[in-house]
């Protein structure tokens, strides 16, 4: 059945709940869907994001594509969106679930050089760019049309699997506007998409800094007298304590005391087992002296 090239209607609660059925089978295979999610009617909100929509429309070549392609973003018709480098690949809720393809060129090696070079030489720029964030002077370099990161319509080309014959069709311009709104979140996508390492800005931005070969003149040097007097210290006490050498402290060499050996303690009785012994040994001594004196009393009288 032919329809000139248009699919008859399908509602939107319908487009949705197939393009959720689709995504949910993605998922199961593995496959890391990540849908276009616009709160509210603002597409992109930050410099380059908004940038980003405004170069786009170079390359359409209908301009009642643009409109429609905002409206399809806007209602969450941007079910998938992969950005890997030099190319996009993205899927589009619409009568079908279709399939939208980008290819971007690298950016050439003279106009990055020239943007690392501009962007070396931003000194405002120069401490966001250590931490790792973009400051809106380089992104404003970054961005500019023809000498930036942004693709030129020869740059750039897309394709979409539904009938419509122009070349950026509403799906493709979704898909286009769904980049700038992701690129307020990633801006390093766009580095990504062109095939250059962010990298490199931030290793090459201090090169547009001259360094300082000579010393301050001299009339812009403090005397040490001018000091003391600021302060209200003595210098010449206090030089002459920090260029004096600290004595160093004689070295205390302690002889190391060998253990000495203690012969083992022969046990001893207690004292009042020793003092029984001699009160026995007294004891003994008196009787036989008692028995020799009787001996010899009767002895006499014999």
């Amino acid at each position: 059945m032919s329809f000139y090239g248009w699919r008859p209607y399908v509602p939107v609660w319908k487009r949705r709940a197939k393009a959720e059925r689709e995504m949910a089978k993605l998922r199961k295979k593995g496959h890391p869907v990540s849908p276009v999610v616009i709160e509210g009617r603002t597409i992109a909100r930050t410099f380059w994001g908004k940038a980003w929509c405004d170069n786009l429309e170079r390359y359409s070549d209908f301009e009642n594509r643009l409109p429609r392609g905002r409206t399809y973003v806007r209602n969450g018709s941007v079910v998938d969106l992969q950005i890997a480098p030099g190319e996009i690949n993205a899927r589009v809720s619409g009568s079908e679930l279709y399939k939208v393809a980008v290819k971007v060129t690298p950016v050439p090696k003279p106009r990055w050089s020239s943007i690392c070079k501009d962007c070396a030489g931003a000194i405002d720029s120069l401490v966001e760019l250590l931490q790792g964030r973009f400051s809106k002077g380089v992104m404003e370099r970054i961005c500019r049309q023809q000498t930036g990161l942004f693709p030129s319509p020869a740059e750039i080309q897309f394709s979409c699997s539904c009938p419509d014959w122009a070349s950026m069709c509403k799906h493709v311009a979704a898909v286009l506007y769904g980049i700038g709104a992701r690129l307020d979140a990633q801006p390093e996508f766009l580095f990504k998409l062109r095939k250059v390492n962010e990298t490199e800005l931030l290793a090459r931005a201090g090169e547009g800094l001259p360094l300082a070969k000579k010393g301050p003149a001299a009339h812009k040097v403090l005397a040490a007298e001018s000091v003391a007097g600021i302060f209200g210290l003595d210098m010449a006490e206090g030089a002459a304590e920090l260029t004096a050498a600290p004595a160093k402290p004689a070295r205390r060499q302690r002889a190391k005391a060998k253990p000495v050996k203690q012969a083992p303690k022969q046990a001893e009785d207690p004292p009042a087992a020793s003092g029984r012994k001699s009160q026995s040994a007294e004891r003994t001594k008196t009787a036989k002296t008692r028995g020799a004196a009787a001996k010899k009393s009767s002895a006499a009288h014999a």
